[in-house]
């Protein structure tokens, strides 16, 4: 099949590649529902070695960076209480943690997860953290210009291979939270 977004040799649906996935992304395909059906998310492989944004778009093309976004894992602080979120922000922007995610999650300070919470909690490879199959109980805060997109690149779990997803299934996420002012330039 051809992929509707990138210049990759082939693009599959993510149900018929589960093998390729981490346990709990594996698992969110399978129990998909909404609007958006399973098989519209498509799986590439991808070499591991260019799994950074940055660097994914000079190998795969410059074009790739206004349609992919990050998965950032954030840990939210007020008292002795630690709350884990997701930030789905567009690749050309950052996330507004000190602002818009602390004012959200009620907390008095948000810091990036350590990268060992971030994979032990997610049971995903760092550098490959995606919104799909994040833990049920998370907030999944996404930026409204990730929704806009027709497909949207993110991880899919692995550094290996990426997911490409029709950007309104973002808002279907469990967890999902759409945050304007979310990414900022």
């Amino acid at each position: 099949m051809h992929a509707p977004i990138g210049n990759f040799d082939s693009a599959t649906p993510a149900p018929d590649r589960l093998d390729e996935l981490t346990a709990p992304v594996a698992d969110a395909v399978r129990r998909w529902h909404g609007s958006v059906p399973a098989d519209r998310i498509l799986y590439v492989d991808t070499d591991p070695q260019w799994a950074d944004t940055s660097v994914f778009v000079e190998h795969y093309g410059r074009d790739l960076l206004e349609q992919s976004a990050n998965c950032v894992v954030v840990a939210g602080k007020r008292g002795s209480v630690t709350t884990l979120a997701a930030c789905v922000v567009l690749s050309t922007t950052r996330a507004d943690v000190n602002g818009v995610v602390r004012r959200h999650l009620g907390a008095r300070k948000v810091s990036f997860a350590s990268m060992d919470t971030a994979t032990g909690e997610t049971g995903m490879e760092y550098g490959g953290i995606t919104p799909v199959g994040l833990p049920a109980d998370w907030p999944v805060l996404v930026d409204p210009a990730v929704v806009d997109l027709p497909y949207v690149l993110v991880g899919s779990g692995r550094r290996r291979g990426k997911l490409l997803v029709p950007g309104k299934a973002f808002a279907e996420l469990p967890g999902a939270v759409l945050l304007e002012g979310l990414g900022v330039a």
